[in-house]
């Protein structure tokens, strides 16, 4: 899978409210630093963001890949979230999430900025 397919099927199910799709995208020991729910294992921090939401509208706005200092592959993406809480209060916001890859290509680390 390249980036660019990784990250439209991480936004298309993260769009979805789909744990499984997503989880299948890291590794089983993934870590999501997130600005708003702190650090988390990816298993605990989706079903805890699809719970806080009843809609999400996702626009991909770029892709960038690049390499960490240490050399581990990365790919950051900008996209526009379109987010409502279960009460229908809309919360949108831009975001870019840089992800850290393994060998294999899942992520090992995602960090939403």
């Amino acid at each position: 899978m390249t980036t660019s397919e990784l990250v439209s099927a991480y936004l298309a199910a993260l769009e979805r409210a789909d744990a499984d799709a997503v989880l299948k995208l890291f590794t089983s020991d993934a870590l999501v630093h997130s600005p708003l729910y702190g650090p988390q294992p990816a298993a605990e921090f989706y079903p805890q963001l699809f719970a806080d939401t009843s809609r999400s509208l996702l626009t991909l706005l770029g892709v960038m890949d690049g390499n960490s200092q240490q050399g581990t592959a990365l790919v950051s993406f900008w996209f526009h979230f379109e987010w409502c809480f279960p009460s229908g209060a809309a919360a949108p916001f831009t975001v870019m999430d840089i992800a850290e890859l393994t060998d294999d290509g899942r992520i090992a680390t995602l960090y939403i900025v």
